[in-house]
């Protein structure tokens, strides 16, 4: 299959070859450059170079948080979201550009990624450990495009090698083809890639050892509820989950002792970041944007005393928490201390001319409380007594809502740029998830326990109970695995994953969210192969479309 287009990357101002599988395209690439110029130093490193600008089309993008946040336990539609993937309405189809865009971006880059790869042994003007490193990335690289796509579509093409002529025939490969290449290439990237991501001088956003090893454990623990499920699987992932913890102080890696300093602006480099996807000041190298510093925010410039601001972000409303996630994933708002770290509270007044009077007199003075959530009931008498606007969970609404504060961007250019920040794919807290979930699976509940424990400890720093937190073995289910999951890695699009490897995203989102679970059916943990694929197709048989769409 060659589904990639010519496209044009912004990198050293070089424009690459693509493939098309539209027949009316000509092959001939618009730059002018051949495959060739991947021999040469400057071409292989402008190539590795566009195959990790790629993951800007995904990490960060409307598109992919779209894909993984809504339509879960822990997030619905917002005000200004796509509800046809909240609710898995009819309107969500084959033409979807949203899967279309995810789709087309993966395969482009691994096509780079081949070029990389397939090159590596005839370039010139690189010495042969360089050589051996950049194809060990560009391998990271390629498997976590593969990764996506099995996990979204189930069965799909399996490009190994560059493409270099168009075609319009494709096949699907069996899951446990596209497993068996992923892990392979994990492999040989863990041989070939520097151990940790903040040591000897490694660039932030590079592929390390670290983090093929954080991937391989999650490709393996996901293999392990599939149809291509290997007997070893799950202790496979303890297996590597543990080696990377094991030697994670040597590696100079550890969880940052607070919990909010994990998302702090300018801490994306921290030494419990195994991998980030980075971004530019400069918005024309962006591809995609960062869009995250969007999605989250409520509408609060709709309400007294407020205008939209640096401080407060672009109100685009994408997405809201379900009552599940305020009122019962997060009950302890106490010995816990994620909720207030994950999600805002307190808005204050920024607009004098916006707050309410009373006889002529403002209710509360400029920077004062204009909107409390305290994320806790209160009564009707409370709210009625409050000067400002207080709204506890039964109270929120499509634009009212808490905001999740882990993607904010103070340091754009203005109030309604994208943001400039890193997007963090993996830290090293979901490596203990991952070890204790493939534990469970194995039943070792002791250690289980023990690797949620060390999560859940650091959540309680610095005023919570940090023996209240702690989890005995027989507490532990998959259930609440997901559970401390979603307090840890909320909105970090990951769920709608997350619930599709364990076989829960069904039961899970009838029971969470009220919005979706009416219409969810068991084709809905796959998305649909974008009819753009099945209409270029056109020669052999066609491209089979996912069961249900």
């Amino acid at each position: 299959m060659r589904v990639s287009i010519y496209r044009s990357i912004p990198l050293a101002a070089i424009t690459f070859l693509s493939l098309s599988c539209n027949k009316q395209l000509i092959e001939e690439p618009h730059s002018g450059l051949t495959p060739q110029y991947f021999n040469t130093a400057q071409g292989f490193q402008s190539g590795l170079d566009a195959a990790y600008a790629g993951n800007r089309s995904i990490w960060g993008t409307e598109n992919f948080m779209t894909m993984t946040v809504p339509g879960t336990d822990e997030f619905k539609s917002g005000g200004g979201g796509n509800n046809d993937f909240n609710i898995y309405s009819s309107s969500f189809d084959a033409s979807s550009g949203w899967v279309s865009g995810i789709w087309n971006a993966c395969y482009t880059y691994i096509n780079d990624c081949n070029g990389i790869i397939d090159n590596g042994p005839t370039v010139t003007g690189l010495d042969a450990a360089t050589v051996k490193q950049k194809v060990a990335e560009a391998k990271f690289l390629r498997a976590n495009y593969y990764f996506i796509l099995v996990r979204f579509w189930g069965p799909v093409t399996l490009n190994t090698h560059f493409i270099t002529a168009p075609s319009t025939s494709a096949t699907r490969a069996p899951i446990s083809d596209v497993y068996n290449f992923i892990i392979q290439d994990l492999k040989d990237a863990i041989a070939g890639l520097p151990p940790s991501p903040v040591q000897n001088g490694v660039l932030p956003g590079k592929a390390t050892g670290a983090a093929a090893s954080h991937l391989l454990a999650k490709v393996y623990l996901t293999r392990a509820y599939s149809l291509a499920k290997q007997p070893d699987d799950f202790q496979n992932a303890y297996t590597t989950a543990k080696g990377l913890i094991d030697n994670s102080a040597g590696l100079g890696l550890a969880l940052l002792p607070d919990f909010a300093s994990v998302y702090a602006e300018g801490n994306e480099a921290s030494k419990e970041v195994l991998w980030s996807v980075q971004h530019t000041p400069n918005l024309t190298y962006n591809n995609n944007s960062n869009e995250l510093n969007f999605h989250y925010v409520m509408g609060y410039e709709n309400f007294p005393g407020l205008v939209r601001s640096m401080a407060y972000g672009r109100p685009f409303a994408r997405v809201e928490l379900t009552r599940w996630m305020s009122d019962t994933c997060f009950a302890d708002k106490t010995n816990d201390t994620r909720y207030y770290k994950t999600f805002q509270s307190v808005w204050l007044s920024n607009s004098a001319d916006k707050i309410p009077k009373v006889n002529g007199v403002p209710k509360y003075a400029l920077g004062d409380t204009a909107i409390y959530m305290p994320g806790v009931d209160v009564s009707d008498a409370d709210i009625a007594s409050i000067r400002y606007l207080l709204v506890p969970p039964r109270n929120y609404t499509l634009q009212l809502y808490p905001t999740m504060l882990k993607y904010q961007d103070s340091k754009r250019a203005s109030i309604n740029d994208p943001s400039v920040r890193p997007v963090i794919v993996y830290r090293l807290a979901e490596t203990y998830l991952l070890a204790a979930e493939a534990a469970f699976n194995m039943n070792d509940n002791a250690s289980a326990a023990k690797y949620i424990n060390v999560v859940r400890g650091r959540a309680a720093y610095p005023t919570g109970n940090a023996a209240t937190m702690s989890v005995e073995p027989a507490e532990v289910t998959l259930d609440y695995i997901l559970d401390e999951r979603a307090r840890e890695l909320a909105g970090e699009q990951t769920r709608w994953l997350d619930l599709v490897r364990t076989n829960k995203l069904i039961e899970r989102v009838k029971l969470h969210n009220s919005d979706a679970g009416v219409n969810i059916k068991d084709k809905h943990v796959l998305r649909p192969i974008p009819q753009s694929q099945i209409d270029r197709t056109i020669t052999g048989d066609k491209y089979p479309q996912n069961p249900g769409y």
